[in-house]
């Protein structure tokens, strides 16, 4: 195996198989009874008188090696004269530096096998394709920036708000005041959630696609109040709907959501601080009151205000965050 868009591997070297010794040739074929293992016949010795030492022209007969391994290329070997001793010397003796030889070629060429492997570069080459990019590797669309981006308009904020993105939690907690979710609605005639024919026109022509409201309570129950979010196409669509809100006759305001609890039953009903602003395409509404609904003074307009602000900052003002961030639910 090897590293994509490397050569393929050469096969490793294999040293063929030895032939096994021709019909007929016992290397160690034991000698005949009454003969020593390579010494001459006792019997043709005495006939043959006292040793006579050799004659000067005459050289030891040789024999002839076994044949080697069957090559394609070498000539049929010659059928075997006589009987080898391991004593003798001549050709048979070369067979086992033959072998060494053949074996250290093996060695050789394996090494140079294994140094081509190691030195071979895995990485792919400059000139190698690189692969396909995943689907999670897909950019992400560019915020548009500004102050409010994705949602600066419903173009690039296309899904609608829900009541679980907006008022998802029923205990709510800001700047060390908590808040108790009493009720909470979302209504897509834009114009029931409102009070004054200037505020549901400007409704209308902003394209307002939904309006999402809830009740809350501070933990005394002296303080109860509404908090509404509109849907509009545009900035400048939330921005008219929003300044009409902030009349200085107070005849344009949130209509108030009462609960079914005994506290923010009394919701709609005595004096109350109301406003709005916007954020980005959306319109955000308030309606804050003291329970018995009585005329608040001055410091209890801070208060009214302050619980007004945590309310919308615990739950609203986060979701609409996320969406000039993403523009999608999170």
């Amino acid at each position: 195996m090897g590293f994509p868009g490397e050569p393929p591997r050469r096969q490793p070297y294999v040293q063929p198989d030895a032939s096994p010794p021709a019909q007929g040739e016992h290397w160690f074929e034991p000698a005949p009874h009454g003969r020593g293992p390579y010494g001459p016949d006792p019997t043709a010795t005495a006939a043959a008188g006292p040793p006579q030492p050799p004659r000067p022209a005459q050289q030891p007969e040789q024999l002839q090696q076994p044949a080697p391994p069957e090559r394609r290329a070498a000539p049929p070997e010659q059928p075997r004269q006589a009987m080898w001793s391991p004593y003798d010397e001549g050709p048979r003796s070369r067979r086992p530096i033959f072998i060494a030889a053949g074996g250290l070629g093996v060695l050789v060429a394996g090494g140079i096998g294994l140094a081509m492997l190691a030195n071979s570069d895995p990485t792919p080459q400059s000139g190698t394709a690189s692969p396909p990019a995943r689907a999670s590797d897909a950019p992400i669309p560019n915020n548009p920036g500004g102050k409010f981006g994705f949602a600066a308009s419903r173009a690039t904020d296309r899904h609608p708000l829900g009541l679980k993105e907006v008022f998802r939690s029923r205990k709510v907690t800001f700047d060390g005041q908590s808040y108790l979710m009493t009720t909470s609605r979302l209504d897509k005639k834009c114009k029931d959630a409102v009070v004054g024919s200037k505020l549901q026109k400007a409704l209308t022509a902003g394209k307002c696609t939904q309006f999402l409201r809830a009740s809350f309570r501070d933990a005394s129950g002296k303080i109860i109040g509404t908090v509404g979010v509109a849907n509009l196409k545009t900035s400048a669509a939330a921005s008219k709907v929003a300044s009409v809100g902030a009349g200085k006759s107070r005849e344009e305001y949130l209509k108030a959501l009462p609960g079914k609890d005994k506290v923010t039953k009394f919701l709609g009903t005595g004096e109350a601080f109301a406003g709005g602003w916007s954020h980005g395409h959306y319109a955000v509404m308030v309606w804050f009151q003291y329970k018995d609904g009585h005329l608040p003074k001055k410091t209890e307009v801070k208060k009214l205000n302050q619980a007004a602000f945590g309310a919308t900052d615990a739950t609203v003002t986060p979701a609409l965050e996320s969406r000039s961030l993403t523009g999608k639910r999170p």
